[in-house]
């Protein structure tokens, strides 16, 4: 249980890390981006651990990262305005 909580705090740090590397004009800055990957993991193997029981490692760490990776993505700026927004002036 213990390497399972530090296998998938160490995984959503790392996915956290990627991502604040690869897209740092949307997201916020490193110090909310970080922790969120973390908590994002930890969160993901204690709900895959309690929603499958004892599976085994691997599948613990697949929930971790894909609740870290979504919790990451919920940070995400958009990029840009696709189109701009036309008012016109009969409302």
């Amino acid at each position: 249980m213990f390497l399972e909580a530090l296998g998938s705090a160490i995984l959503g740090l790392a996915l956290a890390l990627a991502a604040a590397y690869r897209l740092p004009h949307r997201l916020p800055v490193r110090r909310i981006v970080l922790p969120t990957g973390v908590a994002g993991g930890l969160f993901g193997a204690f709900l895959t651990h309690t929603a499958l029981g004892s599976v085994g490692f691997l599948p613990v760490m697949l929930g971790a990262a894909a609740v870290a990776t979504a919790s990451v993505s919920l940070l995400l700026r958009p990029a840009g305005r696709l189109r701009p927004h036309h008012h016109s002036a009969t409302v």
